[in-house]
Order: C-alpha cells, then sequence, then structure tokens
C-alpha cells in the first residue's frame, strides 16, 4: 500500500514537471515568435518563460484551479433561496438546522 502511494506520488510529480516545462516552451516560444516582431521587445529563455507562466497564474487564476469556480453554488444557491416560497425556506431551515427551533435559528427573509 505504501509503495503504491509512492509510485503514485511520483507518477505525480513526473506529470507535473512535464506540464510545468511544456508550458514554459510554449510561452518561450509564442513569446519569441511574436513579441520582438509586433514589440520589438528582446527574445527570453526558457527561466524567463516559466516565469512569466507563474506570474499569470498568480495574477489571472491563482494555484488551487479553476478560478471562480469554487464558489459558484454560493450563487446558484441565493437564486434558489430567492425563489423558494417561505414554506419551503421553513422546511429548509429545519432540515439544516437540525433539533434547533427554526424561530430562533436566525431567520432572515
Amino acid at each position: 500500500m505504501k509503495r503504491r502511494m509512492i509510485r503514485r506520488g511520483l507518477k505525480f510529480a513526473a506529470f507535473a514537471a512535464v506540464g510545468v516545462a511544456a508550458a514554459g516552451f510554449v510561452t518561450m516560444s509564442l513569446w519569441n515568435w511574436l513579441i520582438p516582431a509586433l514589440f520589438a521587445l528582446p527574445a527570453i529563455h526558457f527561466g524567463q518563460a516559466l516565469g512569466l507562466v507563474v506570474l499569470a497564474r498568480i495574477l489571472f487564476g491563482g494555484f488551487r484551479g479553476g478560478g471562480g469556480r469554487r464558489m459558484h453554488w454560493r450563487g446558484r444557491m441565493g437564486e434558489r433561496w430567492q425563489n423558494m416560497t417561505p414554506e419551503e425556506r421553513a422546511t429548509f431551515r429545519s432540515a439544516m438546522c437540525g433539533k434547533r427551533n427554526v424561530e430562533t435559528a436566525g431567520v432572515q427573509a
């Protein structure tokens, strides 16, 4: 079991390294193909391309994957809540709050 987990971790690390290297190579290739011709800026090397990839992830995507998808459920739940009748809301509150009294559970309309 432990060997399998170690092997799995090594496979993941290898795929991640290949993915990072591919992203850096693609970034470097695109930069060196487009930017010097369009804006007369210098060509970059692989390390600088990796830095650009990291900077773009920080600025535009973050490192947890998914971007704005993580909290999308809140918007959907808010829409559902607005479309519920008062009876459906009370039923939902009683189901979510368990044995607590629904009237004292911080009712917000």
